[in-house]
């Protein structure tokens, strides 16, 4: 990532997101409910489940949602329920699916773009204003639920919890954590170091990443992190295929430095993941006890195995080619990254590795709407079933590492009785065909998130 703001915005950016986070969170950060006297209820009638887990639908059932959570599911007529506050919907035999999940977007910084970044005149509020409009537009493209993995985000969701705004379920990193000259190092030639007669970095303003050095740095932005609201820490452990500065084959952080990160991350009852491709970066970072790879496309055949014996999670992309604009060196990390894509999924799926999947689409808002159809690719590795599973219940299990700081602890990317209601109503048959979830606006009739309807257009 590599960010040009000028100081001045840089700062007022920070004053906007950091403050307004500190704040929100000090008064109460807890994703809101119904408060009404009378609970809120929403009937589906005749509707085949695709639970999350299971390769077969089920046959013609109800599903009965009270406030947030799926209370019943029943394949016989469900009478005991109030018309007081319920909202009928006839399924007409459609698919009735978990949310989607996305587990690695950056809200924020996919909400504008770089030049925008930069330029003075694009207000913090038209920035915040973005990533909002971002959040609500990845609900209504049915994801409901998102591992945000580096970004000023913290405000973005704080508002959705609260009922400000609509948006989905974030689980949020903060900045992410790197070393002088790793991934994360967004200072251009000409600004110095803050150990070296500098300022502090732009990027770090901004709150999207920190530059941290030594074990001490590390603990300090780790729980700085923490501090805000951070459900994982996200550290850079190697080098980046889409940035400049930094090789594609380095390996960052020494283990003494990740393991402070893990053991920080840990006191607070969460994990770290990794920003790493190459075997000795992730390696080094299970040694540590990082919990989650993020990318891993250039691991050979026994560090897979390995990742699979250590049951570490492996969060991985099918990533697109640089585009032309990129200087030579950019595309030519990003080919070998796109080239090993196909080994990284094969040999996870061939040795059981934890597996999860996300987009990581940065800086390129025009791009954004492309979230469903990246879905897609996964068909080259994954039946449709493999890939349902994938990007609702699966996602779900790495979402719910994050243990007693989850902002949502309860059951995601399931139906069943007692998880969030978090539902997609759907015309065709995903199972069968997976174009289905990549035309969202067409095919999804019904979104719920929270047991709030935000899309309906059966009644």
């Amino acid at each position: 990532m590599r960010f040009r703001l000028p100081t001045v915005l840089a700062a007022l950016l920070i004053g906007t997101f950091v403050l307004t986070t500190q704040l929100n969170y000090a008064q109460n950060s807890a994703p809101t409910t119904s408060t009404s006297q009378q609970p809120t209820s929403i009937l589906f009638e005749n509707v085949r489940i695709f639970n999350g887990s299971s390769a077969q639908l089920s046959a013609p059932s109800k599903v009965l949602v009270v406030d947030n959570k799926i209370k019943t599911i029943s394949t016989t007529p469900i009478t005991s329920v109030s018309s007081a506050g319920l909202t009928r919907i006839k399924g007409g035999d459609r698919v009735l699916m978990p949310g989607l999940i996305d587990n690695h977007v950056h809200i924020v910084l996919s909400a504008s773009s770089e030049k925008d970044l930069i330029d003075p005149k694009v207000t913090p509020e038209t920035i915040q204003a973005r990533a909002e409009e971002e959040a609500k537009q990845m609900l209504l493209r049915g994801f409901t639920s998102v591992r945000d993995v580096g970004g000023p985000v913290f405000p973005v969701k704080a508002a959705i919890d609260k009922g400000t705004i609509s948006g989905l379920r974030i689980y949020p990193s903060g900045a992410t954590i790197s070393q002088t000259s790793g991934h994360g190092d967004s200072r251009l030639p000409n600004e110095r170091s803050r150990r070296f007669g500098g300022q502090v970095s732009r990027g770090e303003l901004l709150g999207a990443t920190f530059i941290a050095d030594g074990r001490d740095e590390v603990l300090t932005a780790t729980r700085e992190n923490l501090r805000f609201g951070a459900s994982q820490i996200k550290v850079m452990a190697g080098g980046g295929a889409a940035t400049v500065y930094d090789p594609l084959d380095v390996t960052q952080y020494t283990l003494d430095e990740l393991t402070e990160a893990v053991q920080a991350a840990e006191d607070w009852g969460t994990y770290v993941t990794v920003h790493a491709y190459t075997n000795r970066a992730v390696r080094r970072a299970i040694q540590a006890g990082v919990k989650c790879i993020e990318h891993g496309q250039l691991v050979d055949e026994a560090t897979m195995q390995l990742l699979a014996q250590k049951g570490t999670w492996l969060s991985l992309q099918a990533l697109d080619e640089a585009p032309p604009t990129a200087t030579d060196a950019v595309r030519e990390k990003k080919r070998q990254v796109v080239e090993g894509t196909d080994n990284a999924f094969k040999w996870a799926k061939k040795y059981n590795v934890k597996l999860a999947w996300g987009t990581d689409f940065l800086f390129v808002p025009a791009q954004n709407k492309n979230q469903n159809a990246d879905i897609l690719k996964l068909q080259k590795w994954l039946t449709p079933f493999e890939t349902l599973k994938l990007i609702t219940h699966d996602n779900a299990q790495l979402l719910a590492l994050s243990g007693p700081r989850n902002p949502y602890p309860g059951k995601l990317g399931v139906i069943e009785e007692g998880a969030y209601a978090d539902l997609l109503l759907v015309d065709g048959n995903p199972l069968n065909d997976l174009s289905v979830v990549a035309n969202y606006d067409k095919n999804f009739k019904v979104i719920v998130k929270n047991g709030k309807i935000y899309k309906n257009t059966i009644n």
